[in-house]
């Protein structure tokens, strides 16, 4: 269905284009703080933009028909809440005036799930931009799972606007590589052309044809010499939604337009014009500079036909979705739920199950077959790999990959972590996926901007992290992690989850399964592990609580007593505390084994159950993991110590690392003697003052 604006005056369309551009300064201007520049230039190709092209619905943020717009560049939010306010949103005159203050609706930069109408959380440079393909290839497979003839239930444009600091940020680049790769058509950005960026002119930075580049990644790409232009910002936007390329417009503005004193220069980018020059501003608008956050009666009518055009929208794919659910009734049913994030019933069923004594697993291979299993059963499981999916083990067997022609299950992301990341993003943002994307763990630092968003944003997404420590072996310390458990586990709302065994393994996917409001990574293991005693009817409650005792301490009778030690462990490393807790028992010394897969899920757990897994009268503890010892000092408390690798790995076989990095049972066992009578090392295994790897 196609409804359009009515017809405004050259007049009216000024008047609110100047609306667009006072609101922004005199939010900035009273905050103190902000970016007005931007907003000035950009209003004249957002008003068209916002005002003639992108449906949407005030009244309905939510509805699931709408076209997404993302503002890449962030830092121009007062661009966004301006329009979201003048457009019938839920952000009022009060929220702009509260702009960049404590509890405000208008932060500094957008966030989705705090703005009615903020698709994407952005600000840090080319996130948006990386989102916005996400949104682009998730319209396209729902689009391609739920259309039937008659039935286009899935149609719509995802829009952005970009600046100079997005195109120049490397994530940018890996995304648009990829969207033209795919020739996602739907897809269309409008470039803020400023030719200033924070420093001073972009000329002292850059020096290259942005449209020829988009061009040799396989869009469309044009220009509009004058971003005062209406009709030609029109004409262009046109042209592209009709080339079934992914768009992008290079559109020349000025940034501060209409500041007599800072137009076109890097003075009116980040920080407010100051009394004085506002005053000159409005004036040179043909406004009263004495008026502040003034909205003109006409252009508040103009802006606010998007409220009914949009209840209109509504209205008519209410009425195509009562036909689509009454021709293709569980074909609705599907994308009501998915939609609204509930699980299916029986989601957990014929999910993997490994028996004591059987077969060694790497957990890689454990989440491989898991996740067979999971795509039958989940349909809304989309993801793939950073050109590692023959290591990372996640690809969907059986399914087609989503190309320019198909838009199967498994992405091909190719050396792309950063872009992988975002994208992802961009399809948890959409909804009506699970997205999951894979690399080796070491390279998790590639894409940790997009995971941090991800976790800022609670955002349902899962991270396949494989080989997961020094274990990976040969291929050295360039590609063995050793800081990135403390690093990402510094993280807020990042759940990072280790797994000792291939029990733990199917335990933790369900667990990031089960999580609604973040994301969660899976770090697991390229070397083979054992399936240890206890995972199989202990792991998915334990993973869930994310500490919980595996072994417990015996007396000698063999009946339950309270611990003289505890060894704590994760990942590959839990095996050894289980291999020293037997040979300790032997001693006579009554030993607990604790894994502790996820320090977030167990730290968050009542003080009653931490106390129930750690008893604060057991004081002596040894925490067992292949990686940097920070952190590990709140659980070993002060008389306990830390088996950790305090400096970069080594080229070898796995087996040889371990051993001469410490990590065998027999040493576990050692240094737990010492812990036991006070003579152990604070922090053992190998340290950084012993060199490198040579």
């Amino acid at each position: 269905m196609t409804l359009t604006a009515k017809p405004a005056s050259g007049v009216d369309q000024q008047l609110a284009i100047d609306t667009i551009r006072t609101l922004s300064i005199d939010a900035v201007q009273q905050a103190n703080s902000g970016h007005p520049g931007a907003p000035m230039g950009m209003a004249p190709m957002a008003f068209v933009l916002w005002t003639r092209f992108l449906r949407h619905a005030p009244t309905h943020p939510d509805w699931l028909g709408r076209d997404r717009f993302v503002l890449s560049a962030g830092h121009a939010s007062m661009l966004l809440y301006s329009l979201l306010h003048l457009t019938g949103y839920d952000l009022s005159l009060d929220e702009i005036k509260r702009f960049r203050q404590w509890g405000s609706k208008t932060p500094g930069h957008p966030e989705y799930g705090l703005t009615p109408g903020v698709e994407a959380t952005t600000g840090p440079l080319g996130q948006g931009f990386a989102n916005a393909v996400g949104m682009a290839i998730a319209e396209r497979r729902l689009a391609a799972e739920f259309n039937r003839p008659g039935h286009e239930i899935i149609d719509h444009w995802t829009y952005g606007i970009c600046s100079d600091g997005d195109l120049q940020e490397g994530i940018s680049s890996e995304a648009a590589s990829l969207a033209g790769h795919l020739r996602l058509g739907k897809l269309l950005f409008l470039y803020d052309d400023n030719h200033i960026q924070l420093d001073g002119p972009t000329s002292w930075a850059w020096s290259e044809d942005v449209p020829a580049r988009f061009e040799a990644y396989g869009w469309d790409a044009r220009r509009v010499a004058d971003g005062n232009d209406l009709k030609a910002i029109d004409a262009a936007i046109r042209a592209a939604k009709a080339d079934p390329r992914p768009s992008l417009i290079a559109v020349r503005t000025h940034i501060g337009f209409g500041s007599p004193n800072k137009q076109d220069t890097q003075k009116a980018h980040g920080s407010p014009l100051g009394v004085e020059e506002v005053r000159l501003t409005k004036e040179a608008y043909g406004w009263d500079p004495d008026r502040f956050f003034y909205i003109p009666d006409a252009a508040l009518a103009l802006f606010r036909e998007a409220v009914p055009r949009g209840e209109a929208w509504v209205e008519a794919w209410d009425k195509e979705w009562t036909a689509y659910e009454k021709a293709h009734p569980d074909l609705a049913g599907e994308l009501h739920r998915r939609i609204e994030r509930r699980l299916p019933k029986d989601w957990t069923a014929d999910l993997p199950h490994y028996t004591e004594g059987g077969e060694a697993l790497a957990t890689r291979v454990a989440s491989q077959e898991t996740i067979q299993v999971l795509a039958r059963n989940l349909p809304g499981l989309f993801g793939g790999a950073a050109d590692l999916s023959e290591s990372n083990l996640t690809d969907i067997k059986g399914d087609e990959d989503f190309s320019a022609d198909l838009a199967g299950r498994n992405i091909r992301f190719g050396v792309r972590e950063h872009a992988m990341g975002g994208v992802a993003n961009g399809i948890a943002y959409h909804s009506g996926f699970l997205p999951y994307v894979a690399t080796f763990l070491n390279f998790s630092d590639y894409m940790r901007g997009s995971v941090r968003l991800a976790a800022l944003s609670g955002l349902h997404v899962v991270y396949v992290w494989t080989h997961d420590s020094v274990g990976l072996g040969e291929d050295g310390p360039t590609h063995q992690p050793i800081e990135h458990y403390a690093a990402l586990r510094a993280m807020p709302n990042l759940w990072f989850v280790r797994p000792g065994d291939p029990n733990e393994a199917v335990a933790a996917w369900r667990l990031a399964v089960e999580r609604p409001d973040g994301p969660v990574a899976l770090s697991l293991t390229r070397q083979k592990l054992p399936i240890l005693p206890g995972t199989a009817e202990l792991a998915v409650r334990g993973v869930r609580d994310g500490g919980y005792v595996l072994i417990d301490a015996v007396d000698a009778s063999g009946d339950p007593a309270p611990p003289d030690l505890i060894l704590i462990a994760t990942g590959s490393e839990l095996q050894l505390a289980v291999a020293a807790q037997r040979e300790l028992a032997g001693e006579g010394i009554r030993t607990r084994v604790v894994s502790m897969p996820c320090w977030e899920r167990f730290q968050a757990h009542s003080q009653a159950y931490r106390d129930l897994v750690l008893p604060p009268a057991c004081t002596k503890r040894l925490s067992i993991e292949a990686g940097v010892s920070q952190g590990w000092d709140r659980w070993v408390g002060p008389e306990g110590s830390m088996l950790a690798i305090e400096r970069y790995g080594a080229s070898a076989a796995a087996t040889d690392i371990f051993r001469e990095f410490g990590f065998t049972a027999e040493h576990v066992a050692e240094l737990a003697r010492g812990v036991l009578t006070g003579r152990a090392a604070r922090i053992a295994g190998p340290s950084l003052h012993e060199g490198h790897t040579r």
